[in-house]
C-alpha cells in the first residue's frame, strides 16, 4: 500500500480537503478523527454498515430456532393436558422472542468483528498517534504517479504535515 498522509488542526478544512479528493478521484480515502464526527461521514459519504445483516440473519435463525426446539421438545416429550395440542405456537411465542434476542446479538458482535476485521494481524498504514489526541488525519492510497498531485491537493486545503507513506 502507498499513499499520502496528512495531518490537520481545523475540521472544517479536512472536510473541504476529503471532498477535492473525491473530485480529483485520486484513490481510497480512510480518515482518523479523535471523536466521531457527522461532517466527516457526510464528507466521505460510506456506504451503509453490513452489521444490520448479521443482525437481521441471526434474529430469523434464531427466533425459528426458538420454535423449532419448543415444538421438538414438546413432541418428543408430550404433555397431553385436556385435550390441548401438544406443539401449540402461542406459548413458544416468548421462548423464540428470547432465543431471537440472543442469536440476534451474538451475531450482530460477531458481525461487528469481522467487518471491522477485528484482530487486525497487520499494522494499518497511515496512522498516527496524534490522530488520537485532537488532529484529523486524511490517509489517500494512490499509485507513486498520483502521489504529487494528491500532495499538493492536501497542502493546499491547510495541511500541518504531509508525507508519503509505504
Amino acid at each position: 500500500m502507498r499513499g499520502v498522509l496528512a495531518a490537520f488542526h481545523d475540521l472544517d478544512s479536512t472536510v473541504e480537503a476529503i471532498e477535492a479528493l473525491k473530485q480529483k478521484n485520486l484513490g481510497e480515502i480512510r480518515v482518523f478523527t479523535p471523536t466521531p464526527r457527522h461532517e466527516l461521514e457526510e464528507a466521505i459519504a460510506a456506504p451503509p454498515s453490513p452489521v444490520r445483516r448479521f443482525t437481521l440473519i441471526g434474529g430469523l435463525l434464531g427466533c425459528t430456532f426458538g420454535y423449532w426446539i419448543a415444538i421438538w421438545v414438546s413432541d418428543y416429550w408430550p404433555l397431553v393436558v385436556g385435550g390441548k395440542p401438544i406443539a401449540s405456537w402461542v406459548p413458544y411465542t416468548i421462548f423464540g422472542f428470547e432465543v431471537m434476542v440472543l442469536i440476534g446479538g451474538l451475531s450482530t458482535v460477531a458481525g461487528l468483528f469481522i467487518a471491522a476485521r477485528i484482530p487486525r494481524l497487520t499494522m494499518m498504514v497511515g496512522y498516527d498517534p496524534r490522530f488520537s489526541h485532537g488532529d484529523y488525519g486524511i490517509w489517500v492510497e494512490c499509485p507513486p504517479e498520483q502521489a504529487r498531485t494528491a500532495e499538493d491537493l492536501l497542502k493546499q486545503h491547510g495541511a500541518t504535515e504531509v508525507r508519503r507513506e509505504r
